[in-house]
Parts: C-alpha cells; structure tokens; sequence
C-alpha cells in the first residue's frame, strides 16, 4: 500500500516542517546517501587541495621569512597590514598558476558528482522522480559559476574599498572598514537573492519535467508555495545558525584543559566536533528539500481537489 506523504499547504510551515523532519529522521538512508556522494568527493577534493597547499608552500617558505610573517600582529594594524601585503605578493603567482587548472576541474568534477547524488537522494524519497541526472548536472553548474562569481566581485570590491581608502597619503580605516562592511553585506544579499532560484530548479526538472531554463524561470513565480518557503528558510537559517554557535561551544570545552589535552588529541576532538556538525548540517539539507517537494505535492493535492462551490452534477 501506497503511503500518502503530502503536506497540505494550508499547515502553518513550521508544523509540516517539523513532520518532515520526522520522516527524514525515521529514514537514515536519505542522509546516508546525501554524506556518502558528498564524502566521496570531499575527502579527496581536499586532499588534492592540501597536497598542492604543501607544494606552495614549499617552495615560497624561503620568502614568507623575508616578508616578515613571524612579526604579524593586529596590535600593529599598519605593520601588520604591510606583512599581509608583502606575503601576498609572495604567495599569489604559485597559487594563482595552481588555481588555473584546480579550480576548473574541482568544479567541473562537483557539477557532475553532485547532480548524480542529489537525483539519487530524492529518487531514494520518491522513487517515481524521474531520472535527469544531465540536467541537475547543469544546474550545479550555473550555480557554481555564480556562486564563483559572486566571490570574484567581493573580491574586486575589496581591492577598490582599499585602493579608495588606503592609498592616500593618511590611511582612513574607519572609512575601509565601513566599505567593507557594506559591500560585503550587500554582496551577501544579493547572493541569497539569486542563489534560490539555483536551490528551487532542479527540484522543478524532477517535479514538472523542466529544462534548465524553464525551471530557472518557473523558480520566480512559485505563487502559493514562496510563503511556505521563505518560512522554512528562515528555519533553517535559525538552526545553521545554532549549529554553527554549538560547534564553537564544544569545539571551546577542552580549552581550560589545554595544559593536558593538546597536541593530537586535540586536533582529534576538533575533527569530531566537525564532522559531527557536517552530518547535521546535511541532515537538515536533505529535510529542506523533502519539505518542498511534500509542499508541492500538497498543492498540487489541492488543486485537483473539488471545491465546495463546485456545481454538483445527478445524472
């Protein structure tokens, strides 16, 4: 028998968001999935990118000496600005000629990998989704691109910020860090902005049989379904936001203990600590979409539904 596992869209979105926390926690394999095709490019992913660390390192360790790292300090905000510039300029050319081609590939590599493990997912919820692992695929990727370049527009903020501010004769702090802040702000805004339209579409290829721009264009006009939404947004912006403090709080505990407890053990209970928070932060990923897609099908459920004015026809 067939499990009925529709929201109504009328249900305040706090309450069905909990139910759908419910479901997902009675069923480990969605998480058990979600942590297995992103941990399987993870793990490597980083260490492809410390092996590489350690390379730029290597070979400018010589230099960082000369530039003065040893003497940073933010008690000194001007010294300590001029050793940041001066490792900078030491540390950009080998970093920038390994980005060159790991940045492309690493995300190249995620699109694909991603598009696969989310169809996979929700196909392991709902079993009647289609398989479109090509599409999702390209969405990824015009989410990364945006995401990327949204970084390289904080970027080039920043280094118009300081140019403005820092290049006179007297430096005005005061004024870079207000730029700082706004920018940066703003860029933020602006992301969140655009980055629901990427969130949103591949879960309309699966629900509607979409394209990549149909879906794309259908993200901006999802009607009833925005509310529900933007309320379980501010959910799960609430609840990253508690992970994020109790990660610090028991990533702090072992600090008045720091006299007998340092060195590996040390390092050993951080990496708990983090991988702890990455299983619930995935946790929570995965109930974010279940969530839209029961919100969907509620609505759906709804709109075929007869209406109590509905014309009652005897034959």
């Amino acid at each position: 028998m067939a499990v009925d596992r529709t929201v109504s869209v009328g249900t305040g979105g706090t309450q069905s968001f909990v139910h759908v926390l419910s479901e997902c926690w009675s069923r480990p394999s969605l998480l058990v999935l979600e942590l297995l095709w992103r941990w399987l490019f993870g793990v490597p992913l980083l260490a492809l990118f410390a092996y590489e660390g350690l390379h730029v390192y290597a070979a400018v360790s010589s230099q960082l000496a000369t530039a003065g790292i040893d003497q940073f300090s933010i008690v000194d905000p001007m010294r300590a600005a001029e050793i940041a510039s001066g490792v900078y300029a030491v540390v950009e050319p080998p970093i920038v000629r390994t980005a060159l081609w790991l940045i492309p590939v690493a995300v190249l590599a995620w699109a694909i990998v991603s598009g696969i493990g989310r169809n996979t997912v929700l196909r392991r919820h709902d079993p009647s989704l289609p398989r479109c692992p090509f599409t999702l695929t390209l969405l990824q990727l015009l989410r990364i691109l945006f995401l990327g370049g949204s970084f390289v527009f904080w970027f080039v903020a920043i280094q118009w910020s300081a140019n403005y501010a820092l290049s006179g004769d007297e430096p005005d702090l005061v004024t870079y860090c207000a730029l700082v802040i706004c920018l940066s702000l703003g860029i933020f805004t602006l992301w969140a902005l655009v980055s629901w339209v990427f969130s949103i579409a591949p879960l309309l290829v699966l629900l509607e049989n979409r394209g990549v721009g149909s879906s794309l264009v259908r993200s901006l006009r999802l009607g009833p379904l925005t509310g529900k939404l933007v309320e379980v947004n501010l959910i799960m912006g609430i609840i990253k936001l508690a992970l994020i403090v109790l990660a610090m709080v028991f990533s702090a505990i072992p600090l008045p203990f720091a006299s007998n407890m340092e060195g590996p053990p040390l390092y050993a209970w951080w990496a708990v600590v983090s991988v702890l928070y990455l299983i619930a932060s995935d946790f929570f990923q995965v109930a974010r979409l279940v969530a839209f897609i029961q919100f969907w099908r509620g609505l759906a459920v709804q709109a075929h539904a007869p209406s109590a004015h509905d014309p009652i026809r005897v034959k």
